[in-house]
């Protein structure tokens, strides 16, 4: 088949950066166009100990990718939006917004439970100062514990406590099972043994059981976007938490594919770029930089395009969710940059600034949105 001509994009390494990635590439792989993907590993790939909140702050998951593009390596890289710096080279331009995907986060458990159904005192594992808070506002009694790794890894630490003690119970099973041979009174507990159990397994339950628990976690919260492109959705049980209510990171949910100003950022645009997905993005990224948070702020603000405006809500917590500022506003379609700057000024009045500010020279050490993407 005829192409079109040849695109190199950057991407970070990570399971879930490729697969994301790979949703860039075959947008534009259908519009007739040869995509080779680069991988590129960052500093924050590559210091997992250092605190990822501190590390979000350099942009360690992003600017050396921009770094390939603005050196000519490559045309283009590929991130998730939520992880960008608000600020950007002036010779970068955010070429391309795909279509979002789902903007909201989940509640991931080992049996499909409820925020609400927690057991008092229940040990919840986040990965951003926001969720974090969020937690403590709807439930002041749970444990909110740091969670790091990729998604695989997140969703192992939560089930292997479950799936080891099964196995133990299994184990002990066969073991009875074995001792009373030859009586035929004896009834079995289980009907299969736990070679049977274990080769019905899903790769993620098989990879629990040998993961190290070093924290019990009752429910752990991801990006339901992030959940899905990794491929694991249907392995776990997860309840929606709703983007109007357990308000989301700007952007989450959303690519962007930056490049340098000039005739490829053009093309990107026309070729895969979603108007409504940059819309309200761009609302949402506007109000954050407004606010100063950064890519680590315990702020949320969801956008929704709706007919000439774009409905934006905004919850700006203090660190363990016992202060917050919260509103929404609809901001006119024709001018919702200007708008949106408009109405997070009004929010820093009201206390907003100043929450974040606070939060983020706390010294605790939750991690920041990315590091689910190895994200």
């Amino acid at each position: 088949m005829r192409t079109r001509g040849t695109l190199r994009l950057a991407t970070r390494g990570s399971d879930l950066a490729r697969r994301q990635a790979t949703l860039v590439q075959e947008a534009l792989e259908d519009r007739r166009y040869e995509v080779e993907l680069v991988t590129v590993e960052t500093k924050g790939d590559q210091i997992r100990d250092e605190l990822i909140h501190q590390l979000g702050k350099t942009g360690a998951f992003v600017r050396e990718l921009d770094e390939r593009v603005l050196e000519g390596e490559v045309d283009g890289a590929i991130h998730s939006m939520k992880d960008m710096p608000t600020d950007q080279p002036d010779e970068l331009v955010t070429a391309a917004v795909p279509e979002r995907g789902r903007p909201g986060d989940v509640l991931v458990t080992p049996d499909g439970a409820t925020l609400g159904e927690l057991p008092d005192g229940a040990t919840v594992g986040t990965s951003s100062l926001r969720r974090r808070a969020q937690l403590l506002s709807e439930r002041p009694d749970l444990e909110v514990e740091p969670l790091r790794g990729n998604v695989d890894t997140r969703l192992e630490k939560l089930l292997a406590p479950g799936m080891q003690a099964e196995h133990q119970k299994r184990s002990e099973a066969d073991k009875e099972r074995k001792a009373n041979t030859g009586d035929d009174d004896f009834e079995p507990e289980y009907d299969r043994t736990v070679e049977e159990w274990f080769d019905d397994l899903s790769e993620l339950e098989k990879e629990a059981l040998g993961r190290e628990v070093e924290t019990e976690y009752d429910a752990i919260v991801l990006a339901e976007a992030g959940l899905e492109r990794s491929g694991l959705a249907r392995s776990v049980d997860y309840r929606q938490l709703s983007p109007t209510t357990f308000v989301p990171a700007p952007g989450q949910g959303a690519l962007a594919v930056t490049a340098v100003d000039g005739e490829t950022a053009r093309e990107l645009q026309s070729l895969i770029d979603h108007p409504r997905s940059r819309v309200e993005t761009a609302v949402e990224r506007t109000v954050l930089a407004e606010l100063g948070g950064g890519c680590i702020a315990p702020i949320g603000v969801y956008a929704v395009l709706q007919g000439e405006y774009v409905h934006a809500s905004v919850t700006v917590f203090d660190r363990d969710g016992e202060e917050s500022v919260t509103a929404s506003r609809d901001l006119p379609v024709d001018r919702h940059v200007e708008a949106a700057r408009a109405f997070a000024a009004d929010l820093a009045d009201r206390g907003a600034a100043a929450l974040i500010e606070a939060a983020s020279e706390d010294d605790a050490e939750p991690e920041r949105e990315e590091q689910p993407e190895g994200k």
